[in-house]
Parts: C-alpha cells; sequence; structure tokens
C-alpha cells in the first residue's frame, strides 16, 4: 500500500505546488550564495563597499522585506486566489532573476544587492501561501503528511542551492552558468505553478492597502488573539532562531574545531539537513497522519540532547585532515556527526506538528495571515541569532562549542516557559505517552467529528483518563468540562485553566451559570466542547443516567451533537473498579481500549435520554 507522503506526490493537488515552493527555497539559495561567493573572491576595485560590509548588508537587505511587506502579502493571500497569487509572484520571480542574470554576467554588485533585497520580497510574499494553500487542498489525516513532505522539501532545497552555488562558483564559466541558472529555476517554478488547482480566495471582499506599519500591528494582534497559536509561532521561530545560529556558525565550528575543509562544511551541513527531513517524515509516522502535539516536546527534548552532546563529543586531539575522506571517516568524529544528524531529526519533530496546527487552528479568513504573523516573528528572532553570535563571540569571546552548549541550555528554558504557556502541548505529550505505554487505543467511525465549527461531544464516563484519551484520538482540540473539584487543585489549575478546561461545580448555581456561559462562548467560538453528562465515574461499570444540563447548553447554542462511548476502561487502574480510582499500584499495561464516535445528532433531536441510549449501544457490552 502506498504511504500518504508517496502517495500525495502523485496527486496534482499537492506535486505542482511541490515543485513550485522547492524551486523557490532552492533559487532563493541558489542566487543568494552564489552572490556572497563571487563577492569574497571579488577583486577589491569592483565592489562598490568593502566585502565584509556587503556580506552583511547581503543578509539584512534579504530579510527587511519580511519585516515590510509579510502582514501585506498575508492580507493579498487571503483575498485573492491562492493559486493566481503564486502564479504572480511567480512571474514577478523570472523578472527578478533576468535582472540578476544581467547584474552577474555586467558584475553589477550594487545592482545585485538591489536585487537581494527584491528577492526577500518575492519571498516575503510567497511565505503566506505557501503554507495557508494546503489546508484547502489536503484533508486532516494528509495536512501532517503534507507538512512533512514540505519541510523536508525546504531544507533539502537549502542543502542543494547552498552546494549548487559552491559547484556553480568554482567553475570556469561560473557568471554564465549562474546567470542561465537562476533563470531556468526560476522558470521551473513557475511552470510547476501553473499546473495548481484553483484555491478560491477565502476573505474575497478585504479591502488591502500598503500600510506596513498598521497592516503588521493588525497582523500580529490576529495571531496574539489565540493564546495556542501565537506560543506556537513563538516556538516556530525559536526553531528558526537555532538553525539560523547553527547554519551560520558551521563554516568556523568545522574550520577551528574540527580541523575540516570546505567540503567538511557541506557534509556538516548535508547531516543537518538530511536530519530535519528525516525527523519530518519520521513525525509523520509517528503520529500516525494525525496532528499530534504531543511530539512538539519530545522534539524540544531531544533537541537540548543532541544539541548539548555535539560540541561536547569533540575530540580534545585531532589530526590535520589532507582529504574529506579522512575527515569522514575519522572514528573520533562520528559521535558529532551522529549527534548533528539527530539534532536535525529532533528539529522535524519540533516543527512539523506546530505549521499544522497554525493551518489548522486560525480561520480560513485569516490563515494566510497568521502564517504572515509567523513570518515577521521568524524574520525578529533570526536577527536575533545574530545578534546573540556577535555578542557571544564577539563580546563575550565564548567559543562555538560553548555556545552550542548555550542553545541547547536555552531551549530547555525556552521549551519550559512555552509549554507552560500553552499546556496543550504537554497534555498531549502525555496523551501520546500514555496510548503508547499503558494503553492500546483503536478508534472507530472519527469521521463523524467534524472538522471545523462548534459542535458537542457527549461521552460516558468511566475513569479519570477518559478526557486525555478523548484528546488523544480527536484531531482537533477539545475543551472539557470538569468538575471544579479537580479544576481548581492547587497544581493544576492554572495549567488546566490555560488548557482551556471550563470548571462546573453542580451545587454552586453561580459556577453553573458561569459555566454555561464559557460554553455557549467555545461553541459559538467554533470549538468542539466536550461534556460527560453522567457527572461522576460510574462505580459499577454501568452508565449512570445522563444529566439534564446538555439540554440547557443545545437550547442555548443549537449545535451538533456527537456521542462518544469509551470501551475497555472499567478495571483500569484510573477506574473505580477497586471501590476507589488508583487505588494500590497499576496491574493492567498495553490494555486494549476502543473509542468509538457516532454519527451527529440534530440539536433538536438530542435530549439527554436520546443520548444516553446512543452512547450506551456504541458502547456495548465492552466495559
Amino acid at each position: 500500500m502506498m504511504s500518504t507522503e508517496a502517495s500525495l506526490l502523485t496527486q496534482r493537488r499537492f506535486l505542482p505546488y511541490f515543485i513550485t515552493q522547492f524551486f523557490g527555497a532552492f533559487n532563493d539559495n541558489i542566487f543568494k550564495n552564489i552572490l556572497l561567493l563571487f563577492v569574497a573572491f571579488a577583486a577589491t576595485d569592483t565592489l562598490p563597499v568593502s566585502s565584509n560590509l556587503f556580506i552583511n548588508l547581503a543578509a539584512g537587505l534579504f530579510i527587511l522585506p519580511f519585516f515590510l511587506f509579510s502582514a501585506t502579502a498575508g492580507a493579498l493571500a487571503d483575498k485573492y486566489d491562492k493559486d493566481w497569487f503564486i502564479r504572480r509572484v511567480k512571474q514577478a520571480e523570472i523578472g527578478i532573476m533576468i535582472l540578476g542574470a544581467i547584474g552577474f554576467l555586467t558584475h553589477s554588485y550594487l545592482t545585485l544587492l538591489l536585487l537581494l533585497f527584491l528577492m526577500g520580497t518575492q519571498s516575503a510574499f510567497f511565505g503566506p501561501v505557501k503554507y495557508a494553500l494546503l489546508p484547502q487542498h489536503l484533508n486532516q489525516r494528509e495536512l501532517v503528511s503534507g507538512n512533512a513532505l514540505v519541510e523536508t522539501g525546504t531544507f533539502l532545497a537549502i542543502l542543494l542551492g547552498t552546494i549548487g552555488a559552491g559547484i556553480i562558483a568554482s567553475h570556469e564559466h561560473s557568471v554564465t552558468i549562474a546567470a542561465a541558472a537562476v533563470v531556468l529555476f526560476a522558470l521551473t517554478g513557475y511552470l510547476a505553478s501553473r499546473y495548481i488547482p484553483l484555491t478560491p480566495a477565502a476573505d474575497p471582499k478585504a479591502s488591502v492597502r500598503w500600510r506596513p506599519i498598521r497592516h503588521t500591528r493588525h497582523t500580529l494582534s490576529i495571531a496574539r488573539s489565540d493564546r495556542i497559536i501565537q506560543q506556537a509561532i513563538m516556538a516556530i521561530s525559536w526553531f528558526w532562531f537555532l538553525g539560523a545560529c547553527y547554519l551560520t556558525q558551521f563554516p568556523n565550528f568545522t574550520h577551528l574545531h574540527l580541523n575540516g575543509s570546505e567540503s567538511a562544511v557541506s557534509f556538516l551541513l548535508a547531516l543537518f539537513s538530511i536530519g530535519i527531513a528525516l525527523g519530518s517524515l519520521l513525525c509523520a509516522k509517528l503520529s500516525n497522519h494525525r496532528i499530534e502535539y504531543g511530539l512538539v516536546p519530545i522534539g524540544s527534548f531531544f533537541i537540548t540532547i543532541f544539541g548539548a552532546l555535539m560540541p561536547l563529543s569533540i575530540p580534545e586531539q585531532l589530526p590535520e585532515f589532507t582529504t574529506f575522506t579522512q575527515f569522514i571517516v575519522f572514528p573520533s568524529l562520528w559521535p558529532v556527526f551522529a549527534s548533528l544528524l539527530l539534532l536535525g531529526a529532533s528539529g522535524g519533530v519540533f516543527i512539523v506538528p506546530l505549521y499544522t496546527l497554525l493551518q489548522q487552528r486560525a480561520k480560513a479568513t485569516e490563515r494566510s495571515q497568521v502564517i504572515a504573523a509567523n513570518n515577521i516573528y521568524n524574520a525578529l528572532f533570526m536577527v536575533g541569532s545574530a545578534l546573540l553570535g556577535i555578542v557571544t563571540l564577539s563580546v563575550l569571546k565564548m567559543s562555538i562549542p560553548e555556545l552550542f552548549v548555550l542553545l541547547a541550555v536555552l531551549n530547555l528554558i525556552m521549551a519550559v516557559y512555552l509549554f507552560f504557556q500553552a499546556p496543550i502541548f504537554v497534555t498531549r505529550f502525555l496523551v501520546w505517552f500514555l496510548t503508547h505505554t499503558m494503553y492500546r487505543v483503536t478508534h472507530k467511525n472519527l469521521h463523524h467529528l467534524p472538522e471545523e465549527g462548534g459542535a458537542l461531544i457527549v461521552c460516558n464516563h468511566v475513569s479519570y483518563m477518559d478526557a486525555l484519551l478523548l484528546s488523544a484520538v480527536c484531531p482537533r482540540l477539545i475543551r472539557f468540562v470538569m468538575e471544579e473539584e479537580y479544576a481548581n487543585l492547587p497544581p493544576l489549575r492554572r495549567f488546566l485553566k490555560r488548557a482551556g478546561v471550563i470548571p462546573i461545580a453542580q451545587d454552586n448555581n453561580r459556577s453553573i451559570r458561569r459555566a454555561f456561559t464559557e460554553v455557549e462562548q467555545a461553541l459559538h467560538d467554533g470549538h468542539l466542547v466536550c461534556i460527560f453528562p453522567e457527572g461522576r465515574l460510574t462505580s459499577d461499570g454501568e452508565m449512570n443516567e445522563f444529566m439534564r444540563g446538555m439540554d440547557i447548553i443545545l437550547r442555548r447554542s443549537p449545535v451538533p451533537v456527537i456521542p462518544m462511548a469509551l470501551k475497555g476502561l472499567w478495571g483500569s487502574y484510573f477506574s473505580r473498579y477497586k471501590g476507589r480510582a488508583c487505588k494500590g499500584l497499576p496491574e493492567r499495561f498495553w490494555s486494549k481500549l476502543e473509542i468509538e464516535a457516532g454519527a451527529p445528532v440534530d440539536p433538536k433531536q438530542a435530549t439527554a435520554d436520546i443520548m444516553q441510549k446512543k452512547v450506551a449501544r456504541l458502547r456495548g457490552d465492552f466495559r
């Protein structure tokens, strides 16, 4: 049976887009790196400024458009058909590359510097639509695989573009080849974009004017309006912060601390990029092609581990390598190579669920603008990575291995902060861990859960693990109504609040009214809300009578009602099988559980009695 990734690469709804974005990233790196190599080896009198200043200006001019134009690009990508918008951006790239070819042939470095700014502008306009398009062509199950392929393609494009630039720059006819190559690759990307299927505008009536400051503020406010989206953006930006730090320091790290040559630098870059590609694909496998946020903490943890192991694995004594082969076969360096490969793989596992979260959680009419906000923060963090390098290496006189250890420590601190701010990542990690250790969870008919929009889930209540297990199988985030006594436990209160739990006290009218208001607002905002209408755990394995609270909820918020049944939890450590839950030590591991969803029920027909019968029918005799 063909894998999801392989299947997507054979379909028109994905392949032309994939080729387009691959050649976009590839050509960016070809053009930028060829220019920098030409500058590095150019005669002093041919440059308008010193080579060091030119290189720093080039880096700044390429990233500046992401601050100036990302917000406008996001708004335009939501306003117009995305396939049309991509083709316009690719046409602009062809024009820029034709001018770039002329600049190469005439050795007009000042013109090339300006064109690098325009290339950055083109990339800034392509960035939001690049990720916002995917949810319109891929279903929920394919979205993780699609993002895994995009990340794989992006980092392989960076790798191949960097290596390709070196090969072209070292050729006898480098200028001619460079001029032809950048135009050819731009044309290839445009031709592929012509086959991207129609992707309708998300918000065609939007009014867009280029007001950089106002647009940027508005775009960032959209991201800040959702805590989980905001924290996901911070996590993605941190990934690019780390990536920029590592990629910037690889040349000097290889030369000064590993005694490697230019080929060795390319080898380390290849290990890092291939690692990210493998990690991205591994993420799709580990999550069973579902959106699994629980993998984010795992990726972050191993970024810290392998980020620290890489510099700590450097041998104290290294010979002078005369050939590239001697470098890669030297056994004492293999731990460094392995750590770098696994560092990249950890990054791939970390980043894919985060991009998927942005696409899945953002409103359809604002998706491109959310991606634009992400790109603005990415650019800001990458500038921050350059500043960190300057301060640590030039001011504090740290060595590059010491900087790498510092990055590992900073990653741990940042991870703790982010996961505390957005507990959903930790919650889903715990769920993922439980469902891969204590339980064997299967599920049936989850296609009944709506991909978007508000809905009420009603389920039987067997154990303290019920909410976590439902979270594990549902591709969307669920807000649970929880007994206030547990929701307000001091160690968990703040965590559960940020996870979106809605507390309720059955003997407190004020608490009940507040809970119903929160549920109403959550459903209005398009969230899934889950209630356990029994109001308490079963004490004998049988279902208790459903309480009438759901009738009140549906009168205030007439949304579809999804019956769900938990099967196999009775007798588990977290059930009341022994009279009290969590009594003694766990005795059952790798227990078989099943979670089944029923067809949505019209809110006018979804009374407590009817829903109890439907849940009981789903559960059957499997306790």
